[in-house]
């Protein structure tokens, strides 16, 4: 069984990037109701388009209606959700059983999913929900290897794993600290991702955090897809199209290689650096082997500096001439390194020869954001095709 990869996307730009560069499914919020207040998210026509646009590559759109609802979020709820099943969304990810009850009311045939704020972690927990009509349940990170196993063993529903993406201090999403430190409520939307914040303690100068390393579960691919669990997910509705990009191919290629039975040593260093580049904090496989520790979490000297890997974006090529037309991103020179990657394109190193700036002249470097410049390429490119900085070595042939 090929698993699902499932890609968030935080604003409808996200969304298609994630979907051509290899999701087969996104999560994606509403302006109302979702964990992700300060994301974009989605207007009603831009949900329209959403479905649309996923559902004309033959691939999904889960809904986020997951939020812990008071009173007032009630008052449109139900003209919401008879709203998403008209648009014909493939799931609505939930956690509030009024919610559930409400579908249930609606007689809404849209399959729900359990939000992984409910803190999946043991199969009678999978049995409740199995019994109230859910199709699939989103796990909390928290599981380990035997757990899942087990939970499948003995639950016949759809499993969803987070393989990548930020972790949460408290039991997944089941955090006050927000609440209590500035009055945003981090389970309607609102966390302030308190346990990144610095913490004096008065004996001592030194500061301290409670914050985890994030996840990364390269390592262990093979072991969920042995374990038949059916979506890959991966956190990040707030990351940026490079991110989403990046992190969406990188596990695209490797399930693709798993599954046809070619996934070398080399893919896996190459893949690994790529992952660990992609954003500015460390990642741990955390609690799947074990339980976390001490290795796992940050508490003093940690450093997030943002890399500035993503060059730029393929606007066009004229195989004529070899001539790519690209979007900077970040400053890049003559004579530096590169290397391209895309949806339908191997990814693939050279060293920049020249750059036309946007006057027709040669120029030493590219350093005005967002400038269009030219450059030769040796091999074709495409359209929204990815430069970064070169992270191929000789030996990863891939």
């Amino acid at each position: 069984m090929r698993p699902e990869i499932l890609a968030p996307a935080g604003s409808l730009e996200k969304l298609k990037w994630a979907l051509n560069y290899g999701a087969d499914a996104v999560y994606v919020g509403g302006k109302n109701y979702s964990l992700r207040a300060n994301a974009n998210n989605f207007t009603d026509e831009e949900l329209k388009e959403a479905v649309s646009f996923a559902h004309s590559k033959n691939k999904k759109v889960y809904i986020t209606v997951n939020m812990l609802f008071h009173n007032e979020d009630l008052k449109e709820i139900e003209k919401y959700l008879l709203f998403l099943e008209k648009i014909n969304v493939d799931g609505l990810i939930v956690t509030d059983f009024g919610i559930i009850s409400l579908i249930k009311k609606l007689n809404i045939k849209t399959p729900f999913i359990i939000s992984t704020q409910e803190s999946v972690t043991n199969y009678k927990t999978l049995e409740f929900y199995k019994s109230l009509g859910a199709s699939r349940a989103v796990l909390a990170r928290e599981c380990s290897k035997e757990d899942i196993k087990e939970m499948k063993e003995k639950v016949d529903i759809e499993l969803e794993v987070f393989i990548h993406g930020a972790m949460c201090t408290s039991y997944s999403g089941r955090c006050v600290l927000s609440n209590y430190v500035t009055k945003r409520d981090s389970n309607r939307g609102g966390c302030a991702q308190i346990c990144r914040f610095n913490f004096e303690i008065e004996e001592n100068e030194e500061k301290y955090a409670i914050s985890s390393k994030d996840l990364n579960m390269i390592d262990y691919i093979t072991d969920l897809i042995s374990l038949n669990v059916e979506s890959f997910k991966i956190e990040g509705r707030m990351k940026s199209i490079y991110y989403i990009a990046t992190v969406v191919h990188a596990y695209k290629n490797i399930v693709d290689k798993i599954i046809n039975n070619n996934l070398t040593d080399n893919d896996i260093s190459y893949y690994k650096k790529v992952l660990e580049r992609c954003a500015n904090r460390e990642n741990k496989a955390q609690f799947f082997e074990k339980e976390a520790d001490v290795k796992d979490q940050y508490f003093t000297g940690r450093e997030e500096v943002s890399n500035q890997d993503f060059l730029g974006i393929v606007l066009s090529f004229d195989e004529q001439t070899n001539e790519a037309v690209i979007e900077q991103r970040n400053y890049f020179q003559v004579g530096d390194k590169v290397d391209v990657f895309g949806p339908h394109t191997e990814v693939f190193s050279f060293e920049i020869k020249e750059i036309i700036n946007e006057d027709g002249l040669p120029a030493q470097s590219a350093k005005h954001p967002r400038e269009i410049i030219k450059i030769k390429v040796p091999n074709k490119v495409n359209v929204n095709d990815i430069l970064r900085v070169s992270l191929l070595d000789k030996s990863d042939s891939l």
